[in-house]
């Protein structure tokens, strides 16, 4: 994710994303996060919205939704997506790094089919980690990344520890105060 995709490659994702959206509801993986009413979730890699949408449907209106990416196309679509559903609960960004998201100020991070394409893995869980609330939890899921690398790449930086890993997801949390 250190650069965007072309505006057809987003436009072709979004398409693939919509059929599987279709046979396996983003709902029924987030349900695996732990996402509760009222809590604030960041999307990390949001791409057209298929998490952040299931996302601020589940924290409900006194929750929020932060959807970041680095495509300008991503933006648009949920904000796009949020508008025709009515919900008011979400803010995107138009990043490539989570710097911009307030420190300790999120409980969930979904990290969902991004992390084989950032460059700077660790520099990414780093800002993840400062973003996390001291009970934070990263939500990770990458089809691309082997099932024995994930919890190796993900706690190498001793920032977090794996907590659980569900059916579709891995569920770790924040290590103590480490940066």
């Amino acid at each position: 994710m250190d650069k965007p995709m072309s505006n057809l490659g987003f436009w072709g994702m979004s398409v693939v994303f919509r059929v599987r959206d279709f046979f396996l509801p983003r709902k029924r993986l987030l349900d695996e996060a732990g996402i509760a009413p009222g809590a604030c979730v960041l999307d990390y890699g949001c791409g057209p919205g298929s998490y952040a949408i299931a996302a601020a449907e589940l924290v409900g209106e006194t929750g929020k939704v932060v959807a970041l990416d680095i495509h300008p196309k991503a933006r648009e679509a949920v904000q796009k997506k949020a508008a025709k559903r009515g919900l008011n609960n979400i803010e995107t960004m138009c990043a490539a790094d989570p710097s911009g998201v307030a420190a300790e100020s999120v409980d969930v991070v979904l990290l969902y089919d991004t992390f084989h394409t950032l460059g700077d893995q660790d520099g990414v869980l780093k800002g993840l980690h400062r973003a996390l609330t001291p009970d934070g939890v990263l939500s990770f899921s990458d089809h691309h990344v082997k099932e024995d690398d994930i919890v190796e790449k993900v706690t190498t930086g001793d920032l977090f520890e794996l907590a659980e890993k569900g059916k579709y997801t891995y569920r770790f949390v924040k290590t103590a105060n480490r940066v």
